[in-house]
């Protein structure tokens, strides 16, 4: 008796950058988001991805206290929506070093890969944005807000309705090209508004590199590794060196 051969799956499927578990990248990812806006509005600069602070600000009318008050009733509320509807371990402590030790590593293969792929590149300066303190709060918004826009948003999304647009294309293939663009117009955006870089082709390049392995990391292990590498890399860049 013949039996019919299970369909094999795509190689990657168009859902792979939202399988990780997204009430536990909430609790992971809030700490991050927690220290970055609770000390932005300290600063005369955020970073160009933040589409929420000013927001904030303005509900809070321009008052600090009040706007730090709504920045925490907002962790609590994720807290208690994470610890209703999410993992019982969601709040692990194992889980948060894990994550932060994932982060550590990734970023040194991630600035190696990219080293040897164009060449080093010299490391940013803190004083650039005034000090150590804006910098690892500049670099814990970066993380946040620019893995939310280039690989949720951007890549993510942008994965999706190219799949029902070339449902023919293997999957894979219109993934790894999709994630190249997305990684061009990432290191792109480093170019652009009053703190952005001067033009120059050796770090574009590598920082497509770099967005190229964010996506990676987003699409193989979650939203939350990818920020916390994001994150942890921009302090490495413009604050240890």
């Amino acid at each position: 008796m013949e039996t019919s051969a299970e369909p094999r799956p795509e190689p990657l499927s168009i859902f792979a950058a939202f399988t990780s578990n997204t009430t536990t990248d909430l609790a992971l990812t809030m700490p991050i988001f927690l220290a970055y806006h609770l000390g932005v509005v300290t600063l005369n600069v955020r970073n160009a991805a933040d589409f929420f602070t000013q927001k904030l600000v303005a509900i809070a009318e321009r008052n600090v206290i009040v706007y730090w008050a709504i920045t925490l009733a907002i962790g609590v509320a994720i807290t208690l929506f994470v610890s209703l509807f999410g993992e019982r371990e969601a709040f692990d402590k194992k889980r948060f070093i894990l994550v932060a030790l994932e982060g550590v590593l990734y970023a040194f293969l991630m600035r190696s890969a990219a080293a040897y792929a164009v060449g080093a590149l010299p490391m940013s300066n803190a004083d650039a944005l005034g000090g150590a303190f804006p910098s690892i709060v500049m670099s814990l918004g970066a993380g946040f807000y620019e893995e939310i826009a280039f690989r949720v948003i951007l890549f993510g999304g942008g994965l999706l309705a190219m799949s029902l647009v070339f449902g023919g294309v293997s999957k894979l293939a219109l993934a790894l090209v999709w994630a190249a663009i997305c990684a061009a117009v990432f290191a792109g955006w480093h170019y652009v508004g009053p703190l952005g870089d001067p033009w120059d082709l050796h770090s574009f390049v590598f920082r497509s590199v770099c967005g190229f392995a964010f996506t990676a990391i987003f699409v193989l292990r979650g939203f939350a590794p990818a920020v916390w590498t994001h994150a942890l890399y921009d302090v490495w860049v413009l604050v240890l060196h």
